[in-house]
């Protein structure tokens, strides 16, 4: 008799195997879940247990899912990272109507653009302080189990640094500039958001007397003046006689 599977039986493996790791996946979208939540209720320094308890389950079942805290760091991570960049992509939308030669009547202004991304970043400071500082500090990975890729929040601020950055070498494109300084110009903006951010809320973020609106524009401003010149367009700024 031959041992060969039939082609049914690979079928029904594979189908098995689909439904499994859609299973997977969708485990550990409820746990990521279940830590935000405890993050939010407990504070940025929540342990293993408090979020074990917040998902009604064991630490057990986290680290068979994460492998270790830091695997679980970095998942969080990346949905707060998803967040952010699903922000920025709404608020700057295709580059290609304000990059061109002769931007599109109905682009928004290239600062406006710039601004909307800074304050991307800052919203997450204003409406969630803890889970910003979740990410920026790591409480929850000890030094003994930290990688290359848990160093505070580089996993997010890289990603939208390159967002940035796109945008900024797309408007060099078009004013025929080398692209070279895009992401080193992406990486400056998300650094000074940063430290800028992190100032702000250890001064008590809007309770500081300064609110968010008023941080993006004294930021925007600093930043504008040093990318307007790279910028394809005209300054629409009135002459002044």
């Amino acid at each position: 008799m031959s041992s060969t599977t039939s082609p049914q039986g690979d079928d029904a493996v594979d189908g098995r195997s689909s439904r499994w790791d859609e299973h997977r996946t969708q485990r550990r979208r409820e746990l990521v879940e279940a830590t935000l939540r405890a993050i939010r209720s407990r504070g940025a320094g929540v342990g293993m247990d408090d979020i074990a308890s917040s998902a009604g389950t064991s630490k057990t079942v986290f680290y068979r899912h994460f492998t270790d805290r830091a695997g679980l760091y970095g998942a969080v991570a990346e949905r707060v990272n998803t967040n952010i960049l699903r922000d920025i992509t709404r608020a700057v939308g295709d580059v290609s109507t304000f990059t061109g030669p002769v931007a599109e009547p109905s682009a928004p202004p290239p600062r406006d653009l710039l601004a909307a991304a800074v304050d991307a970043y800052l919203a997450l400071v204003e409406h969630d302080p803890e889970v910003y500082r979740f990410i920026v500090a790591a409480p929850l990975v000890p030094p003994s189990e930290r990688t290359e890729t848990i160093d505070l929040a580089s996993a997010v601020s890289q990603s939208v640094a390159v967002q940035i950055g796109a945008l900024i070498a797309a408007a060099l494109t078009s004013a025929g500039r080398s692209t070279d300084p895009a992401l080193t110009w992406g990486h400056a903006v998300v650094g000074m958001a940063r430290a800028a951010g992190d100032a702000w809320l250890r001064a008590g973020a809007a309770d500081s007397g300064t609110s968010r609106e008023t941080l993006k524009e004294h930021l925007t401003e600093f930043i504008w003046g040093g990318l307007s010149s790279a910028w394809p367009i005209a300054d629409a700024t009135p002459d002044k006689e």
